[in-house]
Formats: C-alpha cells, structure tokens, sequence
C-alpha cells in the first residue's frame, strides 16, 4: 500500500522543517513547497516555489493525499505590508484553489493565537472567543483573514479542514524568538524586565506542535468534529513573559533579569523604533521591540488546550522546563550559546 501523500508549504523553516520530520516519521510521502529554502532530507521532495504563484502552487498540489499549509511571515512591524498579505492571504487563496480542483481530502491550516488577540487580558481563552476586531499588526490581520477563509472553506467542497493556533513556538533551531534573546544577550539588554511580570504567557515547545498537527490531521474526516474548526496549542503551562526568557538565560549560566522598565517607556521606545524602521524601507527581521511585541509582555494571554484534547487527542509530551534545556543543549552543542 502507498504511503499517503502530504505537501507542506514553507516547509524549510523552523516550524516547517519540524512539521516535515514528523510527518515522514508518521509514513507519509512528503513533498516541501517553500521559496529559496534550503533542501534538508533525501528522502523529501522540495519544490522552490512561491506561495503566490497559482498556476504554480495549484500544479504542485496535484496528486496530494493532504496539505498542511504552514506558510507564512511572521512580521508584527508596521512594513512590508504587500507582502505580507501576498502571502498570508494570496497564498491561502491559492492553496484553497489547489484544493478544489484537485479535490484533495484533508488541509490543516497553521494559523495563529493572535487572530483573537486585541492587545487586552485573555485568561484561558477557549476557541469561542471572536475574532480580534481591531488592526493591531498587519500579521494578525492577514492571519485572520486566512483562517477565516480557510473555515469557511469547509462544507463547500471535498475537502475537509481545520485550523491550529499555536503560541509563540520555540525549540532547537528556532529562527525567530531564540535568536532575538540571544541577540539581545550579546548586546547586553536582558537586564530589564518590561512590566511587573504579574501577567501570564502561552509557549508551545516545537515538537508539541508537531504532535499536535500529526494527530489533527490524522482525525480530519468528513463530518468529524474537527471539520470546519480550530484549535489552541499550547503547552498548558502559562507563565510571565520574562520569567520565561529568565528561565532560558539562566539555563544558559547567565545571571537572573533584576530590574525592571515601565510599560510606557517601553511603548514609547518601540514605537519610535517602528517609525525609522519605516523611515529605512523596513526589514524582515524583527527584535521584539514594536508595539504589538511590548503589549503582548504586559498583558495575560494564555489558552485553554481542552479542545484539542478532546477533538483529537492532544496532550503536550514536553514540558517548558524540559523543552528550554533541550533548547540550550542543542544551542551549547552546536557553539551558538551566549
């Protein structure tokens, strides 16, 4: 019997690449649709193809048992703000096109906890809570419009989907909130924490959330539950933002953040950090100094995981503590610790 086969837009980068692993472990035929990413498994197929190109991604997506649509930039910045839509946005439409003429069976969306975020307390919010209704990121935006795209989806064709919202996902080779501590480390300004540290924050280490799509997507049928809706992946273990970067760095041998920043200035430096990065032209890289990034350190925002539970099974393996010493040890092993 064939294996089934899967394709993984952006499968080269962090969250991709480990989506790829888990899913060759699982017995699937693996194809990788990403732009400029670098090959990493003989036994994959990669495809360096952009995600807003139809004609191409509708080709690509011929012959797939499943897709597991993961691209996506990840940029909270004021900047880049054609692109960003382009591909969080055009290239859903695309792949939703692929799936209809193609009539492919299962998609399982990568969306994010920020489509229901609105800078204000969440306190284990549950997925009945409403979309965000004010523009905070051109990011979250996009990333809604998706995923309500995608849901809607669901009952129109042959295809069944679901969405999962993840959490500020960290683990081995991270390209995004690892390196901005390690950076940040280097330059000598983790001594301060923004706020009183009195509010509380979700992580997901990464290979809970590859168990997590692997289960969704084996559970996806017509008229399951999982049809048409979405889900929280966390690690179920809220904590302050900066007791958990403490705990990193102190995992690291660095010595405990002591002092502290008010809310305000932090803002107000940020903000002036966004407006010249916009005087430049903007960049893809982001260092976790813009508005949406400080509000996010000051404010509760941790979920409820009791739906992905119950819908297919989720329970997360790996444990924070454990998951920031497997961070650390693969960051010491390969010479990259500050």
């Amino acid at each position: 019997m064939e294996n089934k086969k899967v394709l993984v837009t952006g499968g080269c980068g962090f969250i991709g690449r480990n989506l790829v692993n888990g899913f060759v472990d699982a017995g699937f035929d693996v194809t990788v649709l990403d732009y400029n990413g670098k090959p990493f498994r003989d036994d994959v197929r990669f495809l360096n193809l952009d995600v807003r190109d139809k004609d191409a991604v509708i080709k690509a997506c011929a012959g797939m048992d499943s897709i597991i649509h993961n691209a996506s930039i990840v940029l909270t910045k004021q900047v880049l703000k054609d692109m960003v839509w382009g591909v969080n946005l055009g290239g859903t439409e695309n792949i939703i096109a692929a799936c209809k003429q193609h009539n492919i069976a299962k998609m399982v969306y990568i969306s994010s906890a920020s489509a229901v975020y609105e800078g204000a307390d969440i306190e284990l919010g549950d997925e009945s809570l409403p979309y965000a209704s004010i523009s905070q990121a051109d990011y979250a935006d996009s990333k809604i419009a998706a995923e309500k795209l995608v849901l809607a989806f669901s009952g129109t064709a042959d295809t069944t989907v679901c969405a999962i919202r993840p959490h500020v996902v960290f683990g081995p080779e991270d390209q995004r909130f690892v390196p901005n501590i390690l950076d940040r480390l280097k330059q000598g300004k983790l001594t301060r924490a923004v706020g009183n540290r009195d509010k509380l924050s979700d992580f997901t280490y990464i290979s809970n959330l590859v168990d997590a799509v692997v289960a969704a997507e084996a559970k996806l049928e017509k008229d399951s539950a999982l049809d048409g809706q979405a889900y929280f992946i966390t690690n179920g273990e809220p904590i302050a933002f900066f007791d958990f970067v403490e705990d990193f760095i102190v995992e690291m041998g660095h010595p405990k953040i002591t002092k502290k920043v008010p809310f305000w200035l932090a803002y107000s430096v940020a903000a002036m950090v966004e407006g010249w990065d916009i005087l430049k032209g903007g960049t893809l890289k982001e260092t976790g100094m813009t508005r949406f990034a400080i509000k996010y350190m000051v404010t509760h925002h941790y979920y409820s995981i009791a739906k992905a539970k119950k819908d297919f099974g989720y329970v997360p393996k790996i444990s924070l503590a454990e998951g920031i010493k497997l961070t650390v040890a693969d960051l010491d092993a390969k010479g990259l610790s500050v």
